[in-house]
């Protein structure tokens, strides 16, 4: 009798080392959080250097989205419905950060995918009527802008119309980098303030 109560003391020894080295797994390791609008990234991924050019005329590269969150979501200004939806719902989640006195906030990026017409001066008019904070960058020609879309995974297509104008159609993702530059989150939709607003707070506090 006295040999099973020590042999049950020993496995119930190593049940709970067991149990605790899991459970120190699972805080150096938490599983990554639940997204209302798209996926969380594990591990992260380390997305290409580029070059690209703001609203203001300045070279814009991967450099400059260290030490920041950074939302980027790719458009163009001429976009009927979908790409001023969704800026004005960055904008008012930009806005409830703010009242919320958060102490993260992502700088939110503009890529347009029609470098032909947004010029930097056309951005500039364009971006500021959102969030005056809000980025806006183009290429010197389509097939730059085509190349860091591809790499972001976005799907760009120009199709010309009789009448010598084009459409511009393309997918409406939303990334969330990092502040190592790294993608952290691919959010797909349907997006709503509140959803965009929560999960940006749960992608950050997952990556404290």
């Amino acid at each position: 009798m006295a040999v099973q109560s020590k042999f049950l003391s020993v496995v119930f020894i190593c049940l709970v080392i067991i149990a605790g080295a899991g459970a120190a797994l699972l805080w150096r390791h938490p599983a990554p959080p639940d997204l209302v609008t798209g996926t969380y990234l594990s591990p992260r991924r380390e997305v290409a250097d580029f070059s690209l050019i703001d609203q203001h005329g300045r070279k814009f590269d991967r450099s400059n989205l260290h030490g920041h969150w950074s939302m980027l979501f790719f458009g163009y200004t001429n976009c009927p419905d979908f790409c001023p939806s969704t800026l004005a719902m960055l904008a008012a989640m930009e806005q409830g950060l703010r009242a919320d006195s958060a102490t993260v906030r992502p700088q939110v990026i503009f890529v347009s995918v029609d470098a032909k017409r947004d010029t930097p001066a056309q951005l500039a008019q364009y971006v500021p009527y959102f969030d005056p904070e809000f980025i806006g960058l183009t290429a010197a020609d389509q097939p730059t802008i085509e190349a860091v879309a591809k790499r972001m995974g976005v799907a760009v297509s120009i199709t010309p119309r009789a009448d010598g104008s084009y459409s511009v159609d393309h997918s409406g993702t939303i990334f969330v980098l990092d502040p190592d530059s790294r993608l952290a989150a691919v959010l797909t939709g349907p997006f709503t303030v509140d959803g965009l607003k929560g999960d940006f707070s749960r992608i950050v506090a997952a990556g404290a």
